[in-house]
């Protein structure tokens, strides 16, 4: 395969096939004790690829793993890839039941499973029998075993038989369920090399960057992130967990570029300033995945302003992301209230604001749902044909499910999710204006907003707020304080106090979960 083929990458493993040409000896990927040069890591990929073949996995397979960030997951996605099969990366904090579902749902063909889950698996046998089953570390390690039964000379890829092509599954992301029943995303060979392409854009990751990957892999932002510096040649460091002592050990070691989740920001920022030093040696850090109150974003530039941060917006159907605040943005706005936005879209992806209803495209400035087009939208939802063309509009966008609006520049703002807006006597309430407020006072640390029902409005606003330790300040100064800033239809009428708020394993809060008492028994549910 010439170099020239492998620089513009048609399949997933192309590029670590290119990388193993042109830097041989350059640190490829570090996860714990284990480092691997781009020549040293291809071989076992291959090896692993052959070994998936003597398995029985061929074109249109999945496989699965169900564990904590680990190097097999990302060398067995590139592995079965390359003959075609797709890799589903389950959460590891799935109850059995949940599991049960998804290995119903997916039916892989072999379970690559963590040492420490194995008790959550054979939980979830007694209701959905297992396939094939391969431990990951501990004393009865099988992977290390089973990637030893194929041979590096012989290439699984070529000796699997039926070509693989661009439109083949490469992984199967789960949903995560904040609305509804999870659903499996397909990506593709030819979506999750245009996300990479296009994603590093703004992240600008290069062979000489060391790119920390530390939110989990069961996630775009995980698995997809890792892939963006597979592209380009950087070394990637892999979390087992995302603590703070590890992603600090990474950062000291030489780690350049993250993406995170707000959640973390706020803890690193609270943990103090010498914490808050070592991230401020990172050139470029991306946050996304769950809103960022403008307060927690005005800490982070006045904390870190060395370090380029990145705003971006996206989701699992678009293999991660699709629109980008630049650092630049961040630190010479054109106007204020752009840093409250998601950026403009990346080149080559489209972006459009719709009526919810009738589908007409809306003009600038007024809000809609926000609807995306590119190659690195997903192929569909598995085993799901209606759920994939109720997402897909006639000419190919994908509807997002968020409400947003575009200004003059490009730049888009998303103000709520289109299943968290909140209608009470007839205005419209989207939950990040209120909830930037919450953020403001001085006694909150978290706070978001919900609708509830109410016998005269329909739904009404409430709050629930995490207070600083400490703090005794009450439902009373909350609704005050809102008031002083939002119109009376926006500010809760009551306050829930909670010590802390119930998260998904990305960080978005599960507001689904604390809405379900209130709408218990109610036809409508919000």
């Amino acid at each position: 395969m010439s170099l020239q083929t492998l620089t513009a990458p048609i399949l997933l493993r192309d590029r670590l096939d290119y990388w193993a040409h042109k830097r041989p000896d350059a640190d490829a990927i570090v996860f714990g004790d284990a480092s691997y040069t781009w020549a040293q890591w291809r071989p076992r990929i291959l090896q692993l690829t052959d070994a998936l073949r003597l398995a029985g996995i061929k074109r249109g397979d999945r496989i699965l793993t169900f564990d904590q960030n680990h190097l097999a997951i990302t060398e067995l996605t590139l592995a079965a890839s390359a003959l075609g099969a797709g890799t589903v990366v389950g959460n590891f904090r799935l109850a059995p039941s949940q599991l049960s579902y998804i290995l119903a749902d997916s039916a892989p063909k072999i379970v690559f499973y963590g040492a420490e889950l194995h008790g959550i698996l054979q939980a979830a046998n007694a209701e959905t029998p297992l396939p094939r089953t391969i431990v990951i570390g501990g004393e009865n390690d099988e992977y290390e075993p089973f990637l030893a039964t194929g041979s590096a000379e012989a290439d699984g890829a070529a000796e699997g038989g039926d070509d693989v092509v661009p439109e083949d599954t490469v992984l199967v992301m789960y949903t995560s369920g904040t609305t509804g029943k999870p659903k499996g995303v397909e990506l593709t060979h030819r979506g999750v090399n245009a996300h990479s392409e296009l994603a590093n854009i703004g992240f600008g990751l290069t062979p000489e960057d060391v790119n920390m990957v530390a939110m989990p892999m069961f996630h775009v932002g995980g698995s997809c992130y890792l892939l963006i510096g597979v592209h380009a040649g950087a070394t990637t460091i892999l979390l087992r967990e995302p603590t703070g002592p590890a992603m600090i050990q990474s950062i000291l070691q030489g780690a350049t570029h993250a993406f995170l989740v707000p959640a973390v920001f706020q803890a690193v920022l609270a943990a103090g300033p010498e914490a808050a030093a070592v991230f401020g040696r990172l050139k470029r850090l991306g946050y996304g995945s769950s809103p960022m109150p403008l307060p927690l974003l005005e800490k982070s530039l006045q904390a870190w302003p060395n370090t380029e941060l990145a705003h971006v917006f996206g989701m699992t159907e678009m293999s991660g992301i699709g629109t980008m605040l630049q650092g630049s943005d961040h630190t010479h706005p054109p106007r204020p209230q752009v840093l409250q936005s998601v950026g403009r879209a990346l080149p080559g992806f489209e972006v459009r604001i719709t009526d919810p209803m009738t589908g007409e495209v809306l003009p600038t400035g007024v809000t809609g749902e926000i609807q995306v087009r590119g190659e690195q939208n997903m192929k569909g939802y598995l085993n799901r044909p209606e759920d994939t063309a109720a997402v897909f509009t006639p000419d190919g966008f994908l509807r997002s499910g968020d409400l947003g609006h575009l200004d003059e520049d490009g730049y888009i703002y998303v103000v709520d999710r289109l299943k968290d807006m909140i209608i009470s006597g007839g205005e419209n309430i989207y939950s990040p204006e209120v909830e930037n407020v919450l953020m403001a006072h001085p006694d909150v640390v978290e706070g978001i907003i919900m609708g509830v029902p109410d016998p005269k409005w329909v739904e009404t606003v409430k709050a629930v707020v995490v207070r600083e330790p400490g703090s005794t300040v009450s439902q009373e100064e909350i609704i005050a304080f809102c008031r002083e800033h939002l119109a009376h239809y926006q500010c809760p009428t009551s306050v829930d106090f909670v010590d802390e708020l119930p998260r998904n394993a990305t960080g978005k809060v599960l507001k689904r979960e604390l809405r379900e008492p209130y709408w218990r028994g109610h036809e409508r549910r919000i």
